[in-house]
């Protein structure tokens, strides 16, 4: 039994007990104090109906009775007049406790209905939310394929306008090169032309990546050589500076289903982009790990200056680069080529601690 059902319970007992001691006790050519006694009964009476409803009402004002009748009929019975007005006092207690209890109870059943009710809309809110979360998401979805399908069609434009261009002036500036020495004014002017050239013709190259499908035909791909390949890489670079660059794994032979060549250029984009945020003596550790989901897990953390929340938001976003030189595709493409792997990528990042890049791949699936 609850503490509160037993406290009330004895309190009521308690009242009752008290009440028809004053009664017992109290002189009879006291009857002022008498009328008062008894009508202080009411209170437990009231109580009851209130803390258990038409049942305890009910019990409490039978109990009343009870006690209350021997003190009528022992020490009122000389007085019929008296008598009688007791008698009908009883039936009151009775009344009381029934009508009392019965309004309690059915309040308390309608508050009932009122929380249910109350946890019923409750519920359908929380649905309509989830519900309304959905729709922004597929909506963002639609946006994003709407965005990829424009940079498809556009790709095609600059597939055609742009790389044959870019093909001549290239060349041509290549011919001139050999005209000039190296030392020459026109000559390092020429290969800033050529540099530059380059550079434009990788945003194209990325450009239309965006907009291209990527592979759907997925082969046995092991994890490990392909990010050996790709530390061994940058090496050169990360030592150039300062940076102390790791690779993790666990022993056992993670092997996926995808594409190597784009899988290799994904996690190049992620640890280039994780050496840039990095300053000279900080370090950047990959690390490979097996889920019991039949997933593999790959982080890149870096020591960098992290990303702020705002900014957190739109990294993966095609075009939104924090870099002066950057065309903000290579995330794009990063996210783009693990999704159609059947993967994710997330990010996490504290500003002035680091950033972390995990990329989740399903395994490939054993055979016995």
């Amino acid at each position: 039994m609850p503490k509160i059902t037993l406290f009330r319970i004895l309190t009521l007992i308690a009242c009752i007990v008290g009440i028809s001691l004053l009664h017992y006790l109290t002189p009879l050519h006291l009857h002022y104090l008498h009328d008062i006694f008894q009508r202080l009964y009411y209170l437990p009476i009231i109580l009851a109906a209130f803390w258990f409803g038409l049942r305890g009402g009910l019990l409490c004002s039978i109990m009343v009775s009870i006690v209350y009748a021997p003190h009528i009929l022992f020490q009122w019975g000389e007085h019929p007049g008296m008598e009688i007005e007791k008698y009908l006092e009883i039936v009151l207690y009775n009344t009381v406790g029934g009508v009392t209890g019965l309004l309690s109870q059915r309040e308390r059943e309608r508050s009932l209905e009122l929380e249910k009710s109350a946890q019923g809309l409750k519920e359908s809110y929380q649905k309509l939310q989830q519900q309304s979360e959905q729709i922004i998401g597929v909506e963002e979805q639609l946006r994003k394929a709407e965005k990829l399908s424009m940079l498809g069609e556009m790709a095609a434009v600059l597939a055609h306008e742009i790389r044959n261009p870019l093909s001549s002036i290239r060349g041509t500036a290549e011919i001139l090169k050999d005209d000039y020495p190296p030392g020459d004014p026109k000559h390092e002017f020429i290969e800033i032309q050529i540099r530059e050239t380059e550079r434009l013709n990788r945003v194209v190259e990325e450009f239309l990546l965006m907009g291209s499908p990527q592979p759907v035909e997925l082969l046995p791909c092991p994890i490990q050589p392909e990010l050996e390949t790709m530390v061994t890489l940058v090496s050169n670079d990360a030592r150039e500076r300062q940076i102390n660059l790791l690779l993790q794994s666990q022993d056992l032979p993670i092997v996926i289903m995808g594409n190597g060549e784009k899988l290799r250029q994904a996690f190049l984009n992620i640890i280039i982009n994780a050496l840039q945020a990095t300053p000279p003596g900080g370090e950047v550790i990959i690390t490979t790990k097996v889920l019991a989901s039949g997933f593999c897990e790959i982080t890149f953390e870096d020591s960098g200056m992290g990303i702020d929340a705002e900014t957190m938001t739109k990294i993966f976003e095609p075009f939104f680069s924090t870099k002066s030189e950057g065309c903000g595709l290579g995330l794009a493409i990063t996210r783009k080529i693990i999704e159609s792997h059947n993967g994710t990528v997330r990010t996490e990042s504290q500003p002035g601690i680091g950033t972390l890049v995990t990329v989740t791949l399903p395994m490939q699936k054993r055979t016995h």
